[in-house]
C-alpha cells in the first residue's frame, strides 16, 4: 500500500555556514553569516556590510523581494496574525519544550502556536542538507536559488502543510539543498537571528553527537538551530530526519533523546493520521505520557486515547476526513464537536484547505498530591 505523507509548511533551501567540527564536538558557526543568508533566502535585506549586500541589489533578489513581502503580508493577515491570538487566548500555560513529530521543517507554525517554546523538536522524511557558505549565494547563482525557494514555497502560502511526495524532490534539486532553507526563511520572517547551527546525530542510546564523529551509526540525523528574537531570548530547534513507526524509533534512539527533555507540549496537524496507526503507537505513548498540553487537528492522535485524565476543549468544525483518509473518521471526535465546539477558529489548518477546520487542545490534569 503506498501511503501519502503530508506535512505542515512548505519547502527551501538548506543552511548556512561551516561547521568546523572536531570529532564529538559541535562547533560553533559565524551566526551573523547565517542570519543573512536566512534573510536574503527571506527576502529581506542582509546586514549593512555583509557580502551579500551585492546579492541584494540584483534584479532577482529585488523580484523575489517583493513577492515574498507580498505573499507574507497575506499569510501573516489571513492566518499567522489570528493562529497567534488563538494561542495567546487559549492555551495559557505552555511548558519549555515543545514535541512537533510529524512536522518536516514548520518551524513557522510551531513558532506561531507555541511562541514561549524554548526548545522546539521537530522530526520528517527529509534530510537537513549541509550547512553552506556565504559563498553559495552570489549573483550569478541567486536567481536560481531564489526562483526554487518561491517554487518551494508554493503550497505553504496557499495552504498550512507540505506534500512530502513534493518534498522530497524540490528539496534535492538545487545546490542549496535540503530542510535548513525553509527553517531559515521562517526563521528570518519570524523576526528571530540566528545565533549558531550545526549537523548532529543521535546514538542509539539517544545522545547527541556532531553528525561527522567517527562511529557513530545513527538513524536519526539532523541539525541543531539556537535562534534569539529582539528581545534576546534564546530557543533553540532540533530537526532531525527519522523514520517515527515503532520499527523506526526502537532502532534510533530518538525517544530516548526526547525522555531527556521530560514533561512538554505537543502539536500535531497534517500528519497523515498514522497516529491512528498501531505501527507508529511508540511515539503516540510518548505523547500521551509527555505532554501536558496538545494542540491538534484530527488527524493527530485519535481521541479515544484521551481518557478522563484530560480536559478536551474543540475549537471549529470537524468535517470528514478527505477521500484518502476516509477510514480515519472517528464518530466520538464528532460527538465531541457537536456538543462542545467553541465556534470558528478563523484560520485554515489541515488538508481542507478553505473549508471550516478542527484544532482540539487536550489539557492533562496535574496529578494528584
Amino acid at each position: 500500500m503506498t501511503m501519502i505523507f503530508r506535512f505542515p509548511v512548505r519547502s527551501f533551501i538548506a543552511g548556512i555556514a561551516l561547521l568546523t567540527a572536531l570529532p564529538g564536538a559541535l562547533m560553533a558557526a559565524d551566526g551573523q553569516a547565517q542570519t543573512d543568508i536566512a534573510r536574503v533566502l527571506a527576502g529581506i535585506q542582509p546586514s549593512e556590510n555583509s557580502p551579500l549586500q551585492v546579492v541584494a541589489k540584483d534584479a532577482a533578489f529585488k523580484k523575489h523581494q517583493a513577492f515574498m513581502d507580498t505573499s507574507w503580508k497575506q499569510l501573516e493577515d489571513k492566518q499567522l496574525s489570528k493562529v497567534r491570538g488563538w494561542s495567546s487566548d487559549n492555551v495559557k500555560q505552555q511548558e519549555p519544550t515543545l514535541y512537533y513529530l510529524f512536522s518536516g521543517p514548520d518551524y513557522l507554525y510551531a513558532n506561531a502556536f507555541f511562541p514561549k517554546a524554548k526548545t522546539i523538536i521537530m522530526a520528517g522524511l527529509e534530510p537537513s542538507g549541509s550547512i553552506p557558505e556565504l559563498s553559495d549565494l552570489t549573483v550569478r547563482t541567486a536567481n536560481n536559488e531564489l526562483n526554487g525557494t518561491r517554487a518551494a514555497l508554493g503550497n505553504l502560502l496557499k495552504h498550512s502543510y507540505f506534500i512530502t511526495s513534493e518534498m522530497g524532490h524540490q528539496l534535492s534539486r538545487r545546490k542549496l539543498s535540503g530542510t535548513l532553507p525553509i527553517i531559515y526563511v521562517f526563521a528570518a520572517r519570524s523576526g528571530k537571528e540566528i545565533k549558531d547551527v550545526s549537523l548532529v546525530a543521535l546514538d542509539r542510546e539517544g545522545k547527541l553527537h556532531a553528525a561527522d564523529e567517527p562511529g557513530i551509526d545513527s538513524a536519526a540525523k539532523g541539525a541543531k538551530i539556537v535562534l534569539a528574537g529582539a528581545d534576546g531570548e534564546e530557543q533553540t530547534i532540533y530537526y532531525f530526519k527519522t523514520d517515527l513507526s515503532n520499527k523506526g524509533v526502537q532502532a534510533s534512539g530518538f525517544l530516548k533523546f526526547l525522555e531527556g527533555y521530560g514533561q512538554g507540549d505537543a502539536f500535531i496537524k497534517s500528519a497523515s493520521y498514522l497516529l491512528h496507526n498501531p505501527g507508529f503507537s511508540d511515539v503516540r505513548d510518548f505523547l500521551l505520557k509527555h505532554s501536558a498540553a496538545l494542540v491538534q487537528d484530527d488527524t493527530g492522535i485519535p481521541v479515544k486515547y484521551l481518557d478522563a485524565n484530560w480536559q478536551l476543549q474543540p475549537f471549529g468544525t470537524y468535517l470528514a476526513p478527505i477521500a484518502q483518509f476516509r477510514h480515519a473518521q472517528q464518530p466520538k471526535l464528532v460527538d465531541l464537536f457537536k456538543k462542545g465546539s467553541k465556534g470558528p477558529l478563523g484560520f485554515t489548518v489541515g488538508y481542507r484547505w478553505g473549508k471550516p477546520s478542527n484544532l482540539l487542545l487536550a489539557v492533562k490534569a496535574p496529578p494528584r498530591s
